[in-house]
């Protein structure tokens, strides 16, 4: 069974007493060759919205989602044929992950004419095979440059209803993908798509030991990957525990627990600008940071009076002012979209449960968790279903349940499928990232937050406590 942050920050405590892609866009710095950061920064591509561009929205037969076949595009050079394969496989995977349109098999298109130009699409092959919308789309390159690019057609009414062109660097092909299936989410359905999100987590995969201590222990260190779990780096190389990491709003900046200096303190890692901050600066054990919804200021824990307790800071570290005051601990801390509220793990019950307060520590905390055994790790989503999600024990193990907070109804998305924690949800609240041993050792994995459409993000090592990026 893996350990939830509770387990995390107690075993800490006990630990500590026992001893540019695109032209006009503006360049991202290069990290120094001695930090170990993201290269430039692979922002997506610029995109040009066409004048002639019709827009309409292609709907289905009743009662289900428009069908929407997307053929490999065509390489209009024959060095581009690569990144046409890659750009058209990704673009069918990310409009399939957020099952608002129903992705037609690509197997299945051997039975349509390819098409090279628009004027050549074969609209009856399309329509027989059951297809309301048909994606199309062009690569050329030159260089190391390409070009892309794509329009969506109505099946049934021959038209063009959304049209784009992407132009930039051939290093990753799969940001054009990405970019524009969050584009096409956007225009059909008016959804904001995660295909350009991250997730950041730690890992034991690099299978060092942590030097100088008595214990026989595993380096954690930071990574990041896309959401889909490609583009996998490492973000820090202190060989030592690094662990806790999340996204700031921007998405700019990981801040993360680490014990680089052998006591657990806080770190925020500019991952595109190659630099770091110690915001806690060493005073007290820090643990969990967490953003404001505005990364303006950081809920975190600390022990630096004594007891496990939530406290709030300034991003910059000042401004610190204690939140709860319990004998009991006070860990996991998450902010409520409008940065009014945090929620917190804390066994003031006589167990971990998870209780909410004022953002301003005014009033009484409210338990949230009830009827559970044992809750832990809160996560808040910032989308606009107002949900808390927390890992409950459940048997041997734990499974992830997500509380409605408008309707103090709580429901359970995993079952049993060996331990589940740590959940955290993507900035639309569709979808959650959470670790479990499903798979044998501890990884991510992702979920609706309906608990369908499960799929293992890691695979090498052991990986821990995912945050999704905004």
């Amino acid at each position: 069974m893996t350990q939830t942050p509770m387990h995390v920050a107690v075993a800490a405590l006990t630990l500590v007493v026992a001893g540019g892609l695109v032209a006009g866009r503006q360049p991202v710095a290069a990290p120094p060759p001695a930090a170990a950061q993201v290269p430039a920064s692979q922002a997506p591509p610029a995109s040009q919205r066409q004048p002639s561009e019709v827009e309409l929205s292609i709907s289905g037969d009743p009662g289900t989602p428009p069908r929407f076949a997307v053929p490999e595009f065509v390489a209009l050079t024959p060095d581009a044929a690569e990144v046409a394969k890659v750009v058209s496989a990704v673009l069918w995977d990310d409009l399939n992950f957020e099952r608002e349109f129903y992705l037609i098999p690509r197997d299945t298109y051997t039975t349509v004419p390819q098409a090279r130009a628009p004027g050549q699409i074969p609209y009856n092959a399309w329509r027989e095979l059951g297809a309301d919308g048909v994606v199309f789309g062009t690569v050329s390159k030159t260089g190391n440059d390409v070009r892309v690019e794509v329009r969506l057609f109505n099946v049934r009414s021959r038209q063009s209803v959304f049209a784009r062109e992407y132009g930039g660097s051939a290093s990753n092909p799969r940001v054009y993908a990405h970019t524009i299936s969050d584009e096409i989410h956007q225009h059909q359905r008016a959804l904001r798509g995660v295909a350009r999100t991250k997730l950041t987590f730690s890992s034991d995969r690099n299978r060092e030991k942590v030097g100088g201590t008595v214990q026989d222990r595993d380096v954690k260190e930071v990574y990041i990957a896309d959401y889909d779990g490609a583009n996998q780096r490492r973000i820090t190389v202190n060989r030592t525990l690094n662990i806790t990491p999340v996204w700031s709003p921007d998405g700019r900046a990981i801040a993360y627990t680490s014990y680089r200096k052998g006591v657990p303190d806080i770190l925020v890692a500019y991952i595109y600008e190659g630099r770091s901050e110690n915001p806690t600066a060493g005073r007290g054990s820090n643990f969990l940071p967490a953003w404001s919804p505005d990364g303006k200021r950081m809920a975190f824990m600390s022990s630096r009076d004594g007891n496990p307790e939530i406290y709030v800071m300034n991003a910059d570290g000042s401004g610190v002012r204690r939140l709860t005051n319990h004998p009991a601990g006070d860990v996991t801390p998450t902010w409520s979209p409008s940065g009014t509220e945090i929620a917190f793990t804390s066994d003031r019950a006589g167990r971990a449960q998870v209780f909410v307060v004022s953002a301003d520590g005014l009033g009484t905390p409210r338990r949230i968790s009830i009827g559970e055994q044992y809750a832990d790790r809160a996560t808040w989503s910032s989308g606009p279903n107002n949900e808390i999600a927390f890992a409950a024990q459940t048997g041997p193990g734990y499974d992830i349940k997500i509380y409605d907070v408008s309707t103090g109804q709580t429901r359970q998305i995993t079952f049993g499928e060996g331990s589940n924690e740590s959940p955290a949800f993507s900035p639309s609240g569709r979808h959650l990232a959470f670790t479990s041993t499903r798979a044998g050792r501890a990884q991510i994995f992702t979920v609706a937050r309906d608990g369908r459409d499960v799929r293992q993000i890691t695979r090498d090592g052991n990986n821990f406590t995912p945050s999704w990026s905004q």
